[in-house]
């Protein structure tokens, strides 16, 4: 009987234990503060590409994300090269930092305005989008968001 009595008080001391403690961990604050989204895509260049690319970067997308920064759509951007890349891994990774990722309504809202300022029709920038396959290919596309440690 004393075995009995032993295991049962041994058992309800365990379940105190583990409330109190699952209670306190719960109180706890998450050592993270949400940060900035870092919207990342990969790209691999073709043979012989590297040039027309590089030049078509510092024209039409960097004039592109310059007039999306004029509008606070994004924060910052960025080229990065993967210097020591493998063989299955991306040349290039082209980087946009924003703060929130835009409602559909808001998304809807920019599109009509880089719409009227691209003064591009859209079958335009789909042939001029088309023939940048032919030196260079999209591998990956990420969403990222940065984790600050909370002070």
């Amino acid at each position: 009987m004393r075995k009995v009595v032993t295991k049962a008080l041994a058992v309800v001391v365990f379940a105190v234990s583990s409330m109190v403690f699952s209670a306190s961990a719960l109180a706890q604050e998450w050592p993270f503060v949400d940060g900035d989204y870092w919207e990342v895509t990969g790209i691999s260049i073709e043979d012989g590409g590297g040039l027309t690319y590089a030049n078509w970067l510092a024209t039409e997308w960097r004039k592109n994300l310059e007039f999306a920064k004029s509008k606070g759509w994004i924060k910052d951007y960025m080229v990065l090269s993967n210097v020591y890349g493998r063989s299955d891994e991306a040349d290039l990774y082209l980087i946009r930092v924003i703060d929130s990722v835009p409602s559909g309504a808001e998304g809807e809202q920019r599109r009509k305005e880089y719409m009227e300022w691209q003064s591009k029709s859209l079958s335009d920038m789909q042939k001029e989008s088309g023939n940048r396959a032919e030196y260079r290919e999209v591998l990956s596309s990420s969403l990222l968001q940065v984790m600050k440690f909370r002070d």
